[in-house]
């Protein structure tokens, strides 16, 4: 495994763990049971990238036959239910650790699709599904609305960590693990400051009696 492979591997984890954790508090939040908390914590942090892999054609996911990703999320799922009165004591502790999903995923979900020989547009749209696919199926699966069809700024920031990753494979101007560190800082940075200073996509206004 060269360097490259070692850090786009490292931050596939870390999404995991990340996502995992954001899916167990919201299911814990939710008073689910055990099951249930490590079922949403699986979802979220394997769902974008078993579609992705689906979309590329890496039959069968890693996310079913890899062993760690599992393990990664079940031990996320555990550590939230020993530690919720930590993590609760968080500001906005499913945002933070989706944020942080969000962006690990978006960066390695663009460069699998480009190691695989897809194009840029198509990369760019698998690192968006990979980011954004685990949250949409835990907010179904939490009777939410996805958040990604909410005027949040969620998809657009997948999509500039993705067109990072993208554009600077392309122009092989710096090393692979630089373009994935400035991915994932630039998502990451765009989705908190849009949490923190709420920037939202425009939206239009329901009717007074609420229909269309």
């Amino acid at each position: 495994m060269d360097k490259l492979h070692t850090v786009y591997y490292f931050l596939d984890l870390a999404g995991t763990f990340a996502f995992a954790v954001s899916g167990a508090t919201a299911a814990r939040q939710r008073g689910l049971d055990l099951f249930g908390i490590c079922a949403i914590a699986f979802t979220v942090a394997c769902g974008g990238g078993i579609i992705r892999d689906v979309c590329i054609g890496a039959i069968p996911p890693a996310g079913l036959t890899t062993w760690y990703y599992l393990a990664t999320a079940i031990f996320a799922a555990g550590m939230t239910i020993g530690l919720y009165p930590v993590v609760q004591r968080l500001n906005r502790p499913v945002l933070l650790f989706d944020a942080a999903g969000l962006s690990l995923f978006a960066v390695t979900g663009a460069q699998k699709a480009l190691s695989y020989g897809h194009n840029g547009q198509v990369a760019v749209l698998l690192g968006i599904i990979t980011a954004v696919g685990g949250g949409v199926l835990r907010d179904i699966l939490l009777n939410r609305i996805p958040v990604i069809l909410e005027k949040e700024i969620y998809a657009s920031a997948a999509l500039a960590g993705a067109l990072i990753v993208v554009a600077g494979n392309y122009q092989n101007v710096l090393p692979g693990d630089w373009i994935a560190i400035i991915g994932l800082i630039i998502c990451f940075t765009l989705r908190i400051l849009a949490l923190r200073y709420h920037w939202n996509l425009p939206s239009f206004p329901k009717n007074k009696n609420g229909n269309v």
